[in-house]
């Protein structure tokens, strides 16, 4: 596919189109020729960690086929318009991040437009090294661990509640979920 034909797809799930949505688009372009992958994926070869959501990930899931509902999407929340591609057969991994002067080089190719529509239509036509970066790199964790076994189910022996994809903590031989033993982003009384 084309960028306009991703940016169409993104488009529809958005319910609009911006700047970073074509960012990330170009961000998945790039990392299938570096990976040398042909994009969209229907398989869970490639793998990609977001590193904010919003619309920037929708753009990298149009251009990737990659979603969190499919399992191929992680979301790293660092607050940045960056992510990593890896490819899960070779387990090689590319980091891509917008190139520092992206916007001011978007903006001086589209001196007519007002900032915003400078950024939409300059980073669809800017070369890749004017609007990205990119680096191998080399993931701090397993990958095998962050794939894990989709179907593993278990029980919380403490809430109860059902653990998927071997996301379980094992303390003194018993099993828990991450928030049962203080992983949690929420407090509040259990369940009635």
């Amino acid at each position: 596919m084309n960028l306009e034909q991703i940016l169409a797809i993104s488009q529809n799930l958005h319910r609009h189109i911006c700047p970073r949505q074509v960012l990330g688009a170009r961000m998945g372009l790039l990392a299938g020729e570096l990976l040398e992958l042909t994009l969209p994926r229907e398989d869970k070869r490639l793998v990609v960690l977001v590193e904010t959501d919003g619309c920037f990930a929708d753009g990298v899931s149009a251009a990737t086929g990659c979603w969190l509902g499919r399992r191929t999407m992680r979301l790293m929340d660092y607050g940045k318009v960056a992510a990593t591609f890896i490819d899960t057969k070779t387990q090689q991994a590319i980091r891509i991040a917008p190139h520092i002067n992206a916007r001011a080089n978007a903006k001086a190719l589209q001196t007519a437009l007002n900032k915003w529509q400078a950024y939409l239509e300059g980073y669809k036509i800017l070369p890749d090294n004017d609007l990205l970066t990119f680096q191998a790199v080399q993931l701090n964790f397993s990958l095998e661990q962050l794939l894990s076994h989709a179907g593993a189910r278990v029980t919380c022996e403490q809430c109860c509640e059902e653990i998927l994809n071997q996301r379980e903590v094992i303390q003194n031989g018993k099993i828990y979920c991450q928030s049962c033993v203080a992983n949690s982003y929420w407090t509040g009384n259990k369940p009635v």
